[in-house]
């Protein structure tokens, strides 16, 4: 069973960059390879919401707010990452890493799309 354990989380002034980083164990580098890999995040007293998501070959991505947040990925090290800049109070929330059930699509916009979900990495934006 895919572990996921996401890293980079910390308490920043708006305006900062974070580099958040997702380590996937119990995966072989093939296998990794193939898995639509993505990001949601859970704001204060909110559902959590889709952030972004990357093909397994890094190749194809989706966003939910491409303006500030970049995601990529390392195969070699079953790494995923998502980079924000422009930090705002409002980007405040626990971010979770997450693997899709399907490895033939980035659409994993919805709860019931993901299979793996990581324990989340708190960010906290301050004004």
């Amino acid at each position: 069973q895919v572990q996921l354990t996401e890293s980079g989380g910390g308490m920043v002034q708006a305006g900062a960059s974070l580099r958040l980083s997702c380590s996937a164990s119990g995966r072989s580098f093939i296998d990794y390879s193939r898995d639509v890999m993505g990001w949601y995040r859970q704001p204060p007293g909110k559902e959590r919401q889709f952030v972004a998501a990357i093909s397994g070959d890094g190749t194809t991505t989706r966003y939910s707010r491409k303006a500030r947040f970049t995601v990529s990925r390392n195969n070699d090290r079953n790494t995923v990452y998502l980079q924000m800049i422009n930090l705002q109070p409002e980007d405040t929330a626990v971010y979770f890493c997450v693997k899709g059930r399907r490895s033939d699509s980035v659409i994993i916009d919805t709860p019931d799309t993901i299979e793996v979900w990581g324990e989340g990495t708190q960010v906290t934006v301050s004004q």
